[in-house]
């Protein structure tokens, strides 16, 4: 059986779609409210829904019975007082929930653990945790690893930039960009309109999540999601949602002084100051390790996925 944790988000449902066009194991969908997956996920198409708290650790022990493989694609609100208390005893309980139940662990992983002035980062990159969120998911990496390492836990880290797309995709591209313009407002951009972005479409990150979890030889490895190396900058992407509207879109760019000033009235955007400084330089995320390893895997480029954002 396949379990996916935190099914609800956008990279879990992903995941569990193109895991049942993968394999025929049951499926069996995790979150605190799986309600909303009644609709798309159901059991005559071999899901179950399970609702659990994962800071629980016998829930957890639970959801992940008769598992051999655990999808680890759990979310929390950006906020950093909740990743502090929850995400570490969460990870902890999948964890040994995986070695009780001798099940494989697929962990999902972002980039918040690496360095924020560096552009080109590898799967080598270290795992510094700069900020207050970035120490948290490099404990949590950590955590894994050293499960790998010493416990004889079966995983593999899954890790991707800041990923877009249709529904209820959450970033600083899809929502203060892309969709902003799709409705007719004026785009936001952190920091910078001129550094090149390296970007991940929902769909890629959750389909090749999935095809990694089925890889046997996958196990043991971080892997670098696949992304579309054309990168773009937020003045093209713009120049680009343009051509597809049809229409002129404006922007502003919010430089560093004015996030200061703006992070005492908008909490959420204070929430995301750790990651500016990666706004001001080329963000090159490499994913070349997953593309030979996987050449068929068909990458969304920015530009077809973008045109899905803006004709939603």
């Amino acid at each position: 059986m396949q379990v996916v944790l935190g099914a609800t988000g956008p990279i879990g449902r992903s995941v569990a779609t193109h895991l049942s066009s993968l394999t025929d194991d049951p499926i069996r969908l995790v979150s605190r409210h799986p309600f909303e997956l009644t609709h798309s996920f159901t059991q005559d198409n071999g899901f179950t829904l399970m609702d659990a708290d994962l800071c629980n650790a016998h829930r957890t022990f639970e959801v992940i019975e008769g598992a051999s493989t655990v999808y680890f694609v759990v979310g929390l609100p950006l906020n950093t007082t909740l990743w502090q208390a929850q995400f570490a005893l969460i990870t902890q309980n999948v964890i040994q929930a995986c070695l009780n139940h001798n099940a494989k662990l697929v962990f999902f992983d972002n980039t918040y653990m690496y360095p924020q002035d560096v552009s080109v980062l590898t799967e080598e990159s270290p795992l510094v945790g700069e900020g207050p969120k970035g120490r948290v998911r490099a404990n949590m990496t950590q955590s894994v690893l050293q499960a790998m390492a010493h416990n004889g836990l079966q995983a593999l880290i899954a890790r991707a930039p800041e990923f877009y797309g249709p529904g209820k995709t959450l970033s600083f591209t899809n929502l203060m960009v892309l969709k902003a313009l799709r409705k007719g407002r004026k785009a936001r951009v952190l920091v910078s309109d001129s550094t090149k972005r390296t970007l991940i479409h929902v769909e890629d990150a959750g389909k090749a999540t999935a095809l990694l979890g089925m890889t046997e030889d996958a196990f043991g490895q971080t892997w670098h999601l696949p992304c579309d190396d054309e990168r773009m900058t937020y003045a093209e992407i713009i120049q680009y949602s343009q051509d597809i509207l049809s229409r002129p879109c404006e922007y502003q760019v919010l430089k560093r002084w004015q996030l200061e000033c703006l992070k005492y009235i908008k909490p959420t955007l204070a929430e995301t100051q750790e990651l500016w400084p990666r706004y001001g330089i080329d963000n090159i995320f490499l994913s070349d390790k997953f593309k030979c390893r996987f050449p068929d895997f068909a990458v969304t480029s920015y530009r077809e996925g973008f045109k899905h954002v803006l004709s939603e």
